[in-house]
């Protein structure tokens, strides 16, 4: 692979609720955050089952190709479908939502593939501008698409906890899948909703930029820092998030050049239905 990359990743219960329902799985060349649904059946198990999945199919280390991820995503749906329940009270369904970013291989060499199930979050930072780069599946996400509400009256809309996508709710699963140019220098936040719903847009670049330091230890990863600032913000939910920051193998002038070219999207599957 042509760049090297730093990866930090950090999760907080928070200071509301008492388990901590998100998991993780920071290993080249899966990144990946993963929240159990509160109020489901099993949301910590269901989130552990599903990155527990991806790690299975896509060891650490190896060159997977785009069609690889997509079958370890297929897996992890399984896997969390797998521990749904029939009961007294009817079918207990175990989900969880899947965001992140792997290093895959392609016939034309290494690229990033962004993947989205659910309302957790990539974003990518170019050192000046912060872009969300998935879209939330949720019914105020919707709203927001035909026009009914506003970006802010979506933050503050009843049903802005409600997903319309998520692994274990069916047999079958449709993500969104990004392919992103690998030749950027660039940075990834990979989030889930405890995160974005405290912290700004403007809060967050302000941290990835190094110009607003959280906590006692100013030496402290950005995914703590920012995961920290959440908690600070509130905590009302599960905090999880993982940066991933690439360098150029040359040390030459190619950074500040990228920086200019935008994002460069090969390919985008983001079916709407």
């Amino acid at each position: 692979m042509p760049h090297e990359i730093d990866v930090s990743a950090h999760s907080a219960v928070g200071r509301v609720r008492s388990i901590n329902e998100d998991s993780f799985l920071a290993s080249d060349p899966l990144f990946f955050v993963a929240d159990g649904m509160g109020g489901h059946a099993f949301g910590d198990r269901a989130s552990q089952a599903a990155v527990a999945a991806l790690a299975d199919r896509v060891p650490a280390g190896s060159e997977p190709s785009p069609d690889d991820v997509l079958e370890a995503v297929v897996d992890a749906n399984l896997a969390v479908r797998a521990l749904s329940t029939h009961g007294e009270i009817g079918l207990a369904v175990a989900g969880t939502t899947l965001a992140g970013v792997a290093r895959v291989l392609t016939e034309t060499g290494p690229h990033w593939m962004v993947v989205n199930v659910g309302d957790s979050r990539v974003y990518s930072w170019d050192g000046r501008e912060l872009t969300q780069l998935t879209v939330d599946h949720s019914a105020v996400q919707e709203l927001v698409d035909r026009g009914v509400i506003t970006e802010e009256q979506a933050a503050r809309h009843p049903e802005r906890n409600v997903i319309t996508r998520a692994l274990g709710a069916d047999d079958e699963i449709e993500a969104d899948v990004w392919v992103l140019p690998y030749d950027q220098v660039r940075t990834f936040l990979i989030c889930t909703d405890g995160l974005t719903k405290l912290l700004t847009t403007e809060m967050i670049s302000g941290i990835l930029a190094g110009d607003v330091v959280f906590g006692a230890e100013a030496e402290g990863t950005i995914a703590q820092q920012l995961v920290e600032a959440a908690d600070l913000a509130g905590g009302y939910d599960n905090i999880t998030a993982i940066v991933i920051e690439s360098h150029a193998s040359d040390a030459g002038g190619d950074a500040d050049q990228t920086h200019e070219r935008g994002l460069g999207v090969l390919e985008e599957t983001r079916p709407r239905g």
